[in-house]
């Protein structure tokens, strides 16, 4: 005769009484009785903050060098003091409001004609040429020099360079090889020569410290007068640095 196979009831009853004295065995019944009490907190005792007595400023007597001891106290109630005003300076911002902007097109026209003035110039003499930009016209008014053009050709330490306009006149500038740039002098020669943003320049090395510089104009005026005599004049090979 096959035995009956307990129900699903009499198995949870069974269960839950194994685990009853399990539970009984490792007396986790007491121990949540004694979770359950909560502890007795005893006052804490508060420190007693005694109350600040401000303390009534006696006149004290003031040390004096002996060199002076027996001499009277000088009284400076006539004395009046005369307060130096240093006057304030006012940093008065750059106006840029009125900035203007080439176009694309003509900007790509100043090039096109640099790039013909330097074809014209030859090689005898390195070139590049440099389109103007908002920065190196307005405002900060530094001028970045192409890196290969200054690791091969131009000094490797600070140093003086003179930009020589198509007329001859000379400005001096300061030249950084580490920021391989033009910083002091190049705002002089901006501002003389009135250069806007999308004119395009030609540099031309005639010497190891010094510039002739083509301005080609972005609004169609280019300088380009005296060309064949400006190089007559600037045959004076580079010296090796």
């Amino acid at each position: 005769m096959v035995k009956a196979k307990p129900s699903y009831e009499e198995c949870r009853l069974k269960r839950v009484e194994e685990n009853k004295k399990r539970m009984e065995a490792l007396n986790l019944p007491m121990l949540c009785q004694a979770l359950r009490k909560k502890p007795s907190i005893e006052p804490s005792h508060e420190k007693q903050v005694k109350p600040r007595t401000v303390k009534k400023q006696e006149d004290v007597v003031l040390r004096r060098s002996s060199r002076v001891a027996n001499k009277p106290a000088p009284v400076y109630n006539g004395v009046t003091l005369v307060r130096v005003e240093i006057p304030r300076r006012i940093s008065s911002k750059r106006d840029l409001s009125n900035r203007v902007y080439a176009s694309d097109e003509a900007r790509a026209r100043a090039v096109e004609k640099a790039e013909k003035l330097e074809a014209r110039l030859g090689p005898e003499h390195p070139t590049f040429i440099k389109p103007m930009l908002q920065s190196h016209v307005t405002g900060g008014f530094w001028l970045g020099l192409p890196g290969y053009f200054c690791r091969r050709n131009l000094p490797k330490r600070d140093e003086a360079i003179t930009l020589i306009d198509e007329d001859g006149d000379e400005y001096p500038t300061v030249y950084l090889p580490r920021k391989t740039g033009l910083s002091g002098g190049w705002k002089a020669f901006a501002v003389a020569h009135g250069l806007v943003d999308g004119d395009a320049l030609v540099f031309q090395l005639i010497r190891n410290t010094a510039f002739k510089v083509y301005i080609i104009r972005v609004n169609g005026s280019d300088q380009m007068k005296n060309l064949l005599n400006s190089k007559s004049q600037i045959s004076e090979p580079v010296q090796s640095i």
